[in-house]
């Protein structure tokens, strides 16, 4: 029997008063409109048309709820002679819902002249309606109508206040509303910090934090958030040490979080920590967690620990594919990466544009041509998905890579819309490698105007011309990235050790182990001298700007960060490195006679993918 003929069965003897009750509680268990609309029609018949009561329920389901009818509920209202406060205020969060931020602040005008008294609940729906629509001359009068209305101490209103404001970059009238706070909360608290951070003041959001008289995991996550975002990485380290020593319960938000600083500067035991820790605390890995535990082990060099998460997820979606895929890719495991596609497709997982990014950087990476067109006709003739610039760039680079710049060139020509400096730099670097000077120094000074500012392009020339020998031109390269002051990104390595993360420059004797590092680096390079080893000086010409010119071709910062890793780690372990540029073609030969000599396995990941030397020879097979 259903809800309504149970109510028409009701036995007689109930009061008056009980039975116009029974349709309202009746609403309250509602799941669709078609149930709605029958609870509507006996409310009608029972004559509580006009009820604020009645009738604010119905237009809470049909405005709020996930099966409503926000017009119905505007219809509803429009019959309602003297609409109350709460009524007016579940229409705005209808609108909110629906997405209809403009029509709040219509309808407030509408309550304000129909003289409807505001309430506390209406203004935070009204606030986060300015935010969304970005009405901020509207959002200074409601700010000005809370305080006029007597809401000046109301927190909800006020935290509300706030986040509008961050979100106008309006960062003292924010603080001035935190400031004449009379009572703040821990909201109040995070969203001045996450306000500071989102807009680069990392250092006020510290301040700021500093001067919390309580934290939770939420305060101390946007903090840490905030250097991770910043990419000051070493300080989220810092951060998370102290709330640890001041035993805060992590969760999942402050370990995704720490497990992205873990990929930013490869630590991968702090990783594995932090995995551990996530597995005995019960912390649910859902899939953005697992994918960001996924992503932790693949770019901290552990593809195998990266596979077996995967492998266990009881569900996997498609953001946890396509981070699988991408890691393969990275790596150089190409077959690895299309067959893990092709069993994601088996199991009814539909593929999207980030699939087709990390399937055709797979291709490039490890040389498929033939696979790499087809992926890419099967993504925009089959699928019908629209290539966009980073597809463009991984067909631009694969087919460069494999010597076919002409039909790199056709490509960029026939795409539907200007390529990008990626694009256009990808082909460059190819140009570089199969010595075609001519087509890289056309396209290599259209690159430069497009992104005048971006130091890596003018490198991209400048090592083409060196290739060809023309040092003239070189120094005009150099000349113009002075005139436009322009610097360099310099070059850096890091290692994870017992005590944390070390970083070393090219040449760099700021590590208090320098002295025991160089001495070991020399005896590094004696010994694989031995076996063969030959400076490639033309290898220093061509990273002219990538690393410190002036410092021995030997001190590239990733030798110095082997040494240190030799130094620290027993016989047989292996060394994890990351740098943040392109790995030059003197320090790759060099750590392939190292793997051989000490026996060891060393992976280092650079700007671009990783390499895994052992034995004498790396994983990309000089195909980078």
């Amino acid at each position: 029997m259903s809800s309504l003929q149970l109510l028409q069965a009701s036995p007689p003897s109930l009061s008056s008063a009980k039975a116009h009750k029974l349709p309202l509680y009746g609403l309250d268990s509602c799941s669709t409109m078609a149930e709605l609309k029958q609870y509507h029609s006996q409310i009608i018949r029972l004559g509580l048309s006009a009820d604020n009561d009645a009738m604010g329920r119905v237009i809470k389901f049909c405005a709020i709820s996930k099966s409503g009818d926000l017009n119905y509920a505007l219809e509803v209202f429009d019959k309602i002679p003297h609409p109350d406060a709460y009524i007016y205020n579940t229409i705005f969060r209808g609108y909110l819902r629906w997405q209809l931020a403009r029509n709040c602040i219509f309808m407030y005008s509408r309550m304000l002249h129909k003289s409807v008294s505001p309430n506390k609940f209406t203004y935070p729906p009204l606030i986060r309606a300015c935010c969304i629509d970005y009405a901020i001359e509207e959002g200074k009068q409601i700010h000005a109508h809370v305080l006029k209305f007597g809401f000046g101490a109301d927190g909800f209103s006020l935290n509300n206040l706030i986040h509008m404001y961050v979100n106008f970059q309006s960062l003292e009238q924010a603080r001035r509303v935190f400031d004449n706070m009379p009572q703040r909360d821990v909201v109040s608290w995070t969203s001045l910090i996450t306000g500071y951070s989102q807009w680069g003041f990392v250092d006020k959001a510290r301040e700021v934090f500093e001067l919390m008289p309580e934290r939770n995991s939420v305060s101390w996550n946007a903090m840490i958030a905030a250097y991770v975002q910043s990419n000051r990485l070493h300080e989220a380290f810092a951060l998370f040490d102290r709330m640890r020593l001041e035993n805060v319960v992590l969760d999942k938000f402050v370990a995704a979080s720490m497990l992205s600083a873990c990929t930013g500067l490869g630590a991968l035991e702090q990783g594995k920590w932090i995995h551990g820790y996530i597995e005995k605390s019960g912390i649910e890995l859902d899939s953005k967690l697992a994918t960001t535990v996924i992503d932790m082990y693949c770019k901290c060099g552990c593809l195998e620990k990266a596979s077996e998460v995967f492998n266990e997820l009881p569900q996997k979606g498609i953001s946890s594919w396509n981070c699988m895929i991408g890691g393969l890719a990275m790596h150089g495991k190409g077959e690895a990466a299309i067959e893990l596609f092709k069993e994601m497709e088996r199991e009814m997982v539909a593929p999207d544009g980030i699939t087709f990014v990390n399937v055709l950087s797979a291709c490039a990476h490890s040389g498929l041509v033939e696979e790499g067109k087809h992926y890419f006709q099967y993504m925009t003739e089959v699928l019908g998905l629209k290539p966009g610039m980073e597809h463009f760039g991984c067909m631009v680079d694969l087919l460069g890579r494999a010597g076919l710049l002409e039909e790199a060139r056709k490509l960029i020509n026939e795409m539907p819309v200007n390529p990008d400096a990626g694009v256009l730099g990808a082909l460059v670097g190819a140009c570089r490698i199969h010595g075609n000077t001519e087509l890289g120094e056309q396209i290599g000074k259209k690159v430069i105007e497009l992104e005048p500012h971006n130091s890596g392009r003018y490198v991209l020339l400048a090592n083409l011309y060196a290739s060809a020998g023309r040092w003239e031109d070189v120094a005009k390269v150099r000349k113009l990235m002075n005139d436009r002051g322009v610097k360099k990104a310099p070059g850096f390595s890091m290692i994870e050790s017992e005590s944390g993360v070390d970083e070393f420059i090219a040449g760099g004797r700021a590590h208090p182990q320098a002295k025991e590092i160089y001495a070991k680096l020399d005896e590094i390079l004696e010994t694989i001298r031995s076996i063969g080893y030959v400076p490639d000086t033309d290898g220093v010409l061509h990273d002219i700007d990538e690393e410190e010119k002036e410092n021995p071709l030997y001190y590239h910062s990733e030798k110095l960060a082997i040494a240190f890793g030799l130094l620290k780690t027993k016989p047989g372990e292996t060394l994890r490195i990351s740098k943040n540029l392109r790995i030059c073609r003197d320090c790759h030969q060099a750590s392939k006679l190292i793997s051989k000599v000490y026996d060891r396995e060393i992976i280092i990941r650079d700007r671009n993918r990783f390499h895994h030397f052992r034995m004498g020879g790396c994983s990309c097979k000089d195909y980078w």
